[in-house]
């Protein structure tokens, strides 16, 4: 039968573009003169036309502004400093060009090629479609906590809008008696207590009552001041979404330009302060002795695998709405690039302010250096409260914090509907409600992360839902298009978009070199996995079960669909995993 019958080879006297004539009449029953080219990625269901971006600056914009997220400024400062400063962009570059350009590429080309969301593309090769599925999954698991931060970041904001700062003194009703605005050192820990501080107690008394609960056994009920916020989220994202991308294109021009007008305002500020060239000096102190731990690597690979949000099916959703014709290689090379340069900028944003915290506190910059939410909740609204016009400045750096979460969480919103409505056409005339619908699952399941004990339940899916199981779903995802569709056969996809054919190094890169970085990375993944925990609390037995029933939800959908694709189809194992 047709429908599971491999393509025949190309032979000497039948170009690419007649074989895939060949494939679009046997595979959708088009009818067309032979002197008629089309190509199965342009074509659509009916005649129904496939929504492109207004502009080619609103695609590029979107995908930067996806890149570009918190993390750029909460992790890769800190990461570079830990690992030998300027010696750890040595094994960051390495990685990002044999594996992270090479996948940024790969993705963007697959979307764009076969204008399908993250499971419709994999028409191509329909034993892989499950690796699709996977990444909807976790795109949608990533929204159920991801939102929070946004959340948060919402609540800094309009609490900066006051005379004197909430958390610069330990005068309010939400302090212990263990605060202090005097930082105590530890000498037999070597650690700083920070959870002391007026900045610290703020965020865990003040804004997340974390005092009222026990632990994940006891989260409470959401409560109304952070739920506000989090709804004002879910209607930005709703609006910004509901329409497609000609919407959302649009939004990108501020959430995606934004956080470079205040990195470098808050620069210019950060380099005047007393301390912040020494911090500085030691963001980019080179160490090259450090090059020899294996844990210096393991931090390079893991950064690049998450930094350019590769796996998530936003880079697929995105490219797809472009035009066939779109040089995607550049866009690769852009995108992926200016991801990387914003990562290291803001570290000396970063670490300018850290600096001034040491001086000021008469500490080691180390006992300071911190990443995550304690580093843009805690440490830094702390300096800033330190500042003149302390307030407008908390404005300026909760606003970028905004703009850098809402479009990454509009990319991950976005992976989940363009790959739902792409596999179920019917929903395509009902975007609107379906966006709705997305919207507000991602938000019932958030009021579970702005109760009392939400901190635990953020913290396990921040944990779990993309961890290990985002590297899986890129490896298998890199598997099924260099060893199963082909490289040469994916090559001359791009030929056909772009009018050259991928060279040497990037078929070597997807054949070879990315499957066995990523195998590697899969492994060390589950070899040095360690439980998740929050500052002093252990989460129980059962909490990790349910993470890891989390993670393994969305891996499951490879071997699923296959599984159910071999006992649908007939032919043989080679057929199926073919057409």
């Amino acid at each position: 039968m047709s429908s599971v019958v491999a393509p025949a080879k190309q032979s000497n006297d039948m170009g690419p573009k007649e074989v895939e004539l060949i494939l679009v009449k046997e595979q959708n029953g088009v009818q067309f003169t032979n002197s008629t080219l089309i190509n199965p990625a342009q074509t659509t269901t009916g005649t129904e036309e496939r929504e492109t971006w207004a502009k080619k600056i609103d695609f590029l914009l979107s995908v930067i502004g996806f890149a570009v997220d918190l993390a750029n400024v909460w992790r890769f400062p800190y990461l570079c400093y830990k690992n030998g400063g300027g010696a750890f962009l040595v094994p960051y570059l390495f990685f990002m060009v044999i594996a992270g350009m090479p996948l940024f590429y790969m993705e963007l080309a697959l979307g764009q090629y076969n204008r399908e969301g993250a499971a419709g593309v994999w028409k191509i090769c329909p034993l892989f479609k499950g690796v699709g599925f996977t990444v909807i999954l976790i795109s949608l698991y990533v929204g159920f906590y991801y939102n929070v931060i946004i959340a948060w970041a919402l609540y800094y904001l309009f609490s900066s809008f006051t005379g004197n700062l909430p958390w610069v003194n330990c005068n309010n009703t939400w302090n212990s008696l263990n605060c202090s605005d005097i930082w105590t050192f530890n000498r037999s820990s070597h650690n700083v207590t920070h959870r002391s501080t007026p900045a610290a107690e703020y965020f865990e008394r003040g804004v997340l009552h974390l005092h009222e609960s026990e632990g994940i056994n006891d989260l409470g009920l959401p409560r109304w001041q952070l739920t506000s916020c989090l709804t004002v989220v879910i209607v930005v994202l709703y609006f910004s979404l509901w329409k497609g991308v000609r919407t959302s294109g649009k939004v990108v021009w501020i959430t995606a330009t934004m956080p470079y007008v205040v990195l470098i305002g808050l620069l210019l500020r950060g380099v005047t302060l007393p301390g912040a060239i020494d911090g500085i000096k030691a963001y980019l102190s080179v160490d090259f002795h450090r090059l020899w731990e294996t844990s210096v690597w393991i931090d390079a690979a893991t950064q690049i695998c998450f930094s350019l949000g590769v796996g998530f099916g936003v880079l697929i959703a995105f490219s797809s709405y472009n035009k066939f014709s779109n040089n995607c290689y550049r866009d690769a090379i852009i995108t992926s690039s200016v991801n990387s340069l914003t990562s290291f900028f803001s570290g000396f944003v970063v670490f300018s302010f850290l600096g001034y915290m040491a001086q000021k506190h008469n500490v080691a910059l180390e006992d300071v250096a911190t990443d995550g939410p304690g580093l843009v909740f805690i440490i830094y609204p702390e300096a800033i409260a330190t500042l003149p016009w302390s307030s407008v400045w908390s404005v300026i750096f909760f606003i970028m914090l905004l703009t850098l979460g809402i479009d990454s969480a509009m990319g991950g919103m976005e992976s989940v509907i363009t790959g739902l409505i792409d596999e179920f056409k019917f929903l395509r005339k009902h975007r609107e409600l379906f966006t709705l619908f997305i919207v507000l699952s991602t938000f019932l399941i958030s009021l579970f992360c702005v109760t009392n004990g939400g901190i635990y339940v953020f913290t396990l899916l921040d944990h779990f839902a993309a961890g290990t199981s985002i590297l899986f779903g890129v490896l298998i995802e890199a598997i099924g298009i260099a060893w199963f569709y082909g490289v040469g056969r994916f090559s001359d996809d791009i030929e056909e978009m772009i009018g050259h054919r991928p060279g040497l190094y990037w078929r070597l890169c997807w054949k070879y070199v990315s499957p066995l970085f990523l195998l590697c990375m899969v492994v060390i993944s589950f070899g040095t996995f360690k439980p998740p925990y929050y500052g002093t609390y252990v989460f129980p037995v059962w909490a990790n079960i349910i993470g890891w029933c989390v993670a393994i939800s969305s891996m499951a959908m490879v071997p699923i669909y296959a599984i159910y694709k071999l006992c649908v189809l007939p032919g043989t194992f080679r057929n199926v995993s073919k057409l």
